[in-house]
């Protein structure tokens, strides 16, 4: 199993792969928050998207690292698709859910880093 910057790295080139938009790292570290350590956050422009850029991060991950998703949620209606990795969350929106739900301003008082595209 690789470590979390592993992880993160593979995570984050899968979705840029795809295409990906605005990709943020949003590190829970900091504040305490010990449901995991960090959320990925990305969206696409369509569900058809969604769901790729979602099924890919899998993919990936599994073929580079061994690591398989421990719950994922979404990928039927791939509005907002939620993969596990249990140190590491990644979100996958369509642009409208995204706005919607405003992951970044929830967890404001953690360390967002933008990923360059």
């Amino acid at each position: 199993m690789g470590n979390n910057n592993e992880l993160l790295q593979y995570i984050t080139e899968a979705i840029l792969e795809k295409k990906g938009k605005e990709i943020v790292n949003i590190d829970l570290m900091r504040i305490g928050f010990a449901m995991c350590d960090n959320f990925i956050v990305c969206h696409g422009d369509s569900t058809t998207q969604v769901s790729t850029i979602a099924e890919w991060v899998e993919e990936k991950v599994k073929d580079s690292l061994g690591i398989s998703v421990i719950h994922r949620e979404g990928i039927e209606n791939a509005q907002w698709v939620l993969l596990d990795y249990g140190s590491v969350v990644v979100h996958v929106f369509i642009k409208a859910a995204r706005d919607y739900y405003k992951l970044e301003d929830l967890w404001g008082d953690a360390d967002i880093i933008m990923i360059k595209e």
